[in-house]
């Protein structure tokens, strides 16, 4: 037996072919390159999908609601305040959200009883008056509770308390439509008569 190539080579190292390309870490780092390129990807598609959540959240919220009740208020038109005690304002709303609503160039309805002793007729005036003439001398601006209005309504500029409020606006000095209603037993007339007061 020969031993004498055994000392030339140590055991178990295999010849290494010069010409073969070196296989150490090349496919490792090619494996890491292509994670890094699909990490990339599914970001921007992650962040695009993100933008077009928000675009059409922002769109369903602009556009997908219901219409509040304040877009049904016709700004160039009189509108008639309801609130729960019975009373009634005649006006222009302005601001309406869902705690207030805020009134302007203010009228009412005013009624005067005019009872006559020992007699079965009653007759009430109900004449319109403008906000402001008061006692208290309140400015022609009201903030309602929006818990206290039961309902609202635009008025036609056809109709007689917008002809009245018109008319009064021409002519503050004179009064402006009275209705008469006098009442005996179970009968009722009603009169609706203009009424002027002298300067």
């Amino acid at each position: 037996m020969d031993f004498s190539n055994r000392g030339t080579r140590p055991v178990g190292q295999e010849s290494v072919n010069p010409s073969a390309p070196m296989s150490t870490g090349t496919s490792h780092k090619g494996s890491k390159m292509n994670e890094s390129r699909v990490t990339k990807i599914m970001t921007i598609v992650l962040l695009f999908a993100v933008t077009l959540v928000g675009i059409a959240a922002i769109i369903l919220l602009a556009f997908g609601k219901t219409p509040s009740e304040a877009t049904y208020i016709k700004k160039n038109q009189y509108q008639a305040v309801f609130l729960n005690g019975g009373q009634v304002y005649f006006g222009k709303i302005g601001k309406y959200n869902e705690k207030y609503l805020t009134l302007t160039d203010i009228f009412y309805l005013r009624v005067n009883q005019q009872v006559q002793p020992g007699q079965t007729t009653a007759s009430n005036d109900v004449s319109l008056a403008k906000l402001g003439s008061e006692l208290h001398g309140p400015e022609d601006q009201m903030v309602l509770n929006r818990s206290e209005v039961q309902f609202w309504e635009n008025l036609k500029d056809d109709g007689q308390v917008v002809k009245a409020i018109t008319a009064y606006k021409k002519n503050p000095s004179a009064a402006t439509t009275t209705d008469t209603t006098q009442t005996t037993g179970n009968q009722q007339q009603t009169n609706t008569t203009p009424t002027t007061k002298k300067p």
